[in-house]
């Protein structure tokens, strides 16, 4: 696919990406704060896991379920303006949240309600930032963006939650979930003085319905075999990667006999793994085939996994080292998968296809999670550990040697 930036774009686009980029972050930010306040409140106030399952589910099902569709909006409308709406549409909703809280009115079906709006305008905006990043950035330079993009997400993720703990400390609620309304006005304000260019649309999507081009976006990326065969075996990853995060504390205190000090340990230690994972794709990233980075980086993940199902209870260390492991292999190929999308697509239909990939991503979730916990019951944690990185090495070993995936040149 080829990328038609003008001269003065090209020359422009770190200024551009970055002002954006440091947008996204205050943004990215506020909404991981106003997520952990969120939980934490249901938590205290009813200590029912139906109850945050529920949250869960309200929180990720619109995102999943409208993917391919928003992504079709996407295409079809300014990208710029739609991720101002959503970040709009996603400070709203907390402003009545917080309206909400102040008058004493909070409650179980406000806060679903309120989960579902943001998940809404996540699922606008998700794929709008990712289809907007090819129209600023040259091809040459989209792991640099990658590898920004990741590490905003993956430093969000870890203070984030940090900050509104500490928040909770000293101020109600209320307080906390006014940093994503902040958040969100910067975000809208970065985005509104930058030029982010719209694609030209391909002949063969002029002037068809909704519907048609919805289909188009799965017949364009079953066309590109390749990507094709490594979303599935992506989403294959993310069934088992994604819920091992939340079995950490149960492996630390039931294998390693650790309490909520080395259960602290073992996130600090993943989350370092994220952030100096996703400084590394910006260095690796232009030096090395994505398919080989995303294929050698889900085996790391899998060794990781299965050394940590055969650590003696007295090796805690050692565990330490394989969480910082599995932490640096998720933005390593996550990253790299994206990019390979944003340059085999063409910008035109790049929404589509990201939204359709995000939803079959976004379910993985629930499935890895319904599989993991009864699995851990029936054999262990530390064997499920050492199951998971059986099959996840496994499924690297396709990666790396399937001929159709090693077509991508990049």
């Amino acid at each position: 696919m080829e990328k038609k930036l003008k001269n003065n774009e090209i020359n422009n686009w770190k200024k551009v990406f970055y002002i954006i980029s440091a947008g996204q972050f205050f943004s990215i930010i506020g909404s991981s704060m106003v997520q952990f306040a969120i939980v934490w409140w249901l938590t205290m106030e009813t200590n029912s896991a139906i109850v945050l399952t529920i949250a869960s589910m309200v929180g990720f099902l619109p995102q999943a379920i409208l993917g391919p569709f928003v992504g079709a909006i996407v295409d079809r409308n300014k990208r710029k303006l739609i991720m101002i709406y959503a970040d709009i549409a996603i400070a709203m909703a907390t402003l009545i949240l917080i309206i909400a809280f102040f008058i004493g009115r909070e409650s179980l079906s406000i806060i679903y309600i309120v989960l579902i709006i943001r998940s809404i305008g996540s699922a606008f905006h998700m794929p709008a930032m990712q289809a907007s990043i090819p129209m600023i950035v040259p091809q040459e330079n989209l792991s640099v963006a990658a590898s920004v993009t990741q590490f905003i997400q993956s430093a969000s993720n870890i203070f984030g939650p940090a900050l509104a703990a500490f928040m909770l400390g000293f101020v109600s609620i209320e307080y906390v979930m006014l940093v994503d309304i902040i958040g969100a006005v910067i975000a809208c304000i970065s985005i509104t003085f930058v030029n982010i260019p719209n694609p030209i649309k391909i002949e063969e999507t002029k002037n068809e319905s909704f519907i048609t081009e919805v289909k188009y976006g799965f017949k364009e990326l079953k066309k590109h075999k390749a990507l094709f065969i490594l979303t599935i075996i992506l989403s294959m990853v993310a069934v088992i990667y994604i819920p091992i995060g939340s079995l950490f504390p149960l492996i630390v205190s039931s294998h390693f006999n650790g309490g909520a000090v080395e259960a602290g340990f073992a996130e600090i230690a993943f989350a370092v793994g994220m952030l100096i994972g996703s400084t590394l794709i910006g260095i690796i990233g232009e030096r090395y085939k994505k398919v080989k980075i995303i294929g050698y980086s889900v085996l790391l993940s899998g060794i990781a996994l299965t050394i940590s199902g055969l650590l003696p209870s007295n090796i805690f260390i050692g565990f330490l080292v394989m969480s910082a492991l599995i932490g640096l292999s998720g933005p390593l190929y996550s990253a790299s998968f994206y990019v390979l999308i944003q340059s085999s697509i063409e910008p035109s239909i790049l929404g589509r296809v990201i939204g359709i990939v995000n939803s079959i991503m976004l379910f993985a979730t629930p499935i890895g999670l319904l599989i993991a916990g009864p699995m851990c019951e029936i054999i262990g944690v530390d064997k499920w550990f050492l199951l998971s990185g059986v099959l996840t090495s496994l499924i690297s070993v396709v990666s790396i040697f399937n001929s159709s995936i090693n077509t991508f040149k990049l």
